[in-house]
C-alpha cells in the first residue's frame, strides 16, 4: 500500500513539472525590428521562443551596434575614425579599431581580386563626376582634369597591417560606402547568432543576411527589384539558404547630358562613368560584405568580364542587362540552385 501511494505520489510530481514544464515553454515565433543607420533604413526578422528577447530589446542591442560601425567607418561622420584618418595630412602609419582593419583590409584583397575594378579611394573621381556633395557639375570633367585626379587615387596607396592605417599620399581619401552596409549587417548576423537566434533576416540599405529558416520550416524568400526608376516591380525571387546577398545597379542614380547618360558607377581604370548595359547585378556570397563590394565591382565590369570573373571564383550571381527596352538575364553557374521564379 505504501509503496502505492509513493509511486502515484512520484506520478502526480512527475505530471505536475511536465505541466509546469510546458507552461513555461514557448512556441518559436517571427518577431521583427525596423530602425535608421548610415543613411539608410535597417530591417530585422528573427525567430524566437524566448522571451526575453522581444523586439524593443533586440532593436536596444542593434542600435548599439550599428552605432558603433558608423562611429568608425561613416565619412558623414567629422568625428568618425574612417573621417579623422581622412583628415590627417600625413603619411604617418594610424593606429585603427579591428573593425576598421578588418574592412580595409577585405576591400583591399577585392580590390586585387578584380584587378583594381572596386576601388575605395576613388571618392574624388565620383565628386569630380557630380555624384558626391557637390552635386553635378556646370561642364563634364575634361580628360587632364580626370587624369589629375587619376593619379591622386588608387588602393595601391593605401595600406594596412598590425591594426594600423596608411596612406602614401596625405590627401588620400577612402570611401567604404561599397562594404560597410555589408560589414553592418554581418555583425548584426553575429549579435543574433550571441544569443542563440539561429533563424533570421538581415537588411540594411537593401544589402541582406539571412539563414535558417522562418516559423514552420518555410525558407526565406528574396524578392530581387527590377531595374527600373519609375515603379518598384520584382524582377526574380530567391531562397538564398544561409547567405549575403547584395544588389547593385545604376537604374537610380544618373543624370543625362548632351544625350549621355552618366552612371554613379565609376570605372576606377578609365576615369569615366560605365557605359555598357548591365543594369543590376545581384552577389549571393558567404558574407553580405563580400556581397556587397562583389556586387558594385561587377556593375562596373560589364556583362562578359562579370560572367567570366564569377565564373572563374564559383561567385554566384544575377546579372540583368537592358536591350532595346526589354530587361536580358544572365546566371552564373553557382547562382541558379536559388532561383525560384
Amino acid at each position: 500500500m505504501q509503496k502505492t501511494l509513493l509511486s502515484n505520489a512520484r506520478i502526480w510530481l512527475a505530471l505536475v513539472g511536465l505541466a509546469f514544464f510546458v507552461s513555461c515553454t514557448h512556441a518559436p515565433q517571427q518577431l521583427s525590428v525596423t530602425g535608421e543607420t548610415m543613411g539608410t533604413t535597417y530591417s530585422i526578422r528573427y525567430v524566437t521562443a524566448n522571451p526575453k528577447y522581444d523586439p524593443e530589446w533586440i532593436k536596444e542591442r542593434v542600435d548599439g551596434v550599428l552605432e558603433q560601425v558608423n562611429s568608425q567607418m561613416s565619412t558623414y561622420d567629422p568625428e568618425s575614425e574612417l573621417s579623422l584618418f581622412n583628415a590627417k595630412q600625413t603619411t604617418e602609419p594610424v593606429v585603427i579599431s579591428r573593425a576598421l582593419e578588418v574592412v580595409v583590409r577585405r576591400s583591399i584583397e577585392i580590390a586585387e581580386e578584380t584587378g583594381g575594378v572596386l576601388d575605395v579611394t576613388i571618392g574624388p573621381l565620383v565628386n569630380l563626376w557630380g555624384f558626391g556633395p557637390d552635386g553635378r557639375p556646370v561642364d563634364i570633367p575634361t580628360p587632364a582634369a580626370i587624369k589629375d585626379v587619376q593619379d591622386q587615387v588608387g588602393y595601391q596607396l593605401l595600406h594596412v597591417d598590425n591594426h594600423q592605417l596608411r596612406k602614401d599620399v596625405p590627401d588620400l581619401y577612402v570611401d567604404l560606402s561599397t562594404i560597410a552596409k555589408g560589414y553592418g549587417v554581418d555583425r548584426v548576423a553575429v549579435l543574433l547568432e550571441q544569443m542563440e537566434i539561429h533563424n533570421y533576416l538581415v537588411e540594411i540599405g537593401g544589402e541582406m543576411r539571412t539563414k535558417g529558416q522562418k516559423p514552420g520550416d518555410e525558407p526565406w524568400r528574396i524578392a530581387i527589384e527590377k531595374p527600373i526608376s519609375t515603379e518598384r516591380a520584382v524582377q526574380r525571387i530567391v531562397e538564398p539558404g544561409d547567405a549575403g546577398i547584395a544588389t547593385s545597379g545604376d537604374y537610380r542614380n544618373y543624370y543625362e547630358e548632351d544625350g549621355r547618360r552618366l552612371s554613379h558607377l565609376i570605372d576606377p581604370r578609365t576615369g569615366y562613368p560605365i557605359q555598357h548595359n548591365l543594369v543590376s547585378v545581384t552577389v549571393l556570397a558567404t558574407t553580405a560584405m563580400d556581397a556587397d563590394a562583389y556586387a558594385t565591382a561587377l556593375s562596373v565590369m560589364g556583362t562578359e568580364e562579370a560572367l567570366a570573373f564569377a565564373e572563374s571564383k564559383g561567385l554566384a550571381v544575377l546579372l540583368v542587362t537592358r536591350e532595346e527596352g526589354n530587361f536580358k538575364e544572365v546566371t552564373s553557374t553557382a547562382f541558379e540552385p536559388y532561383l525560384v521564379q
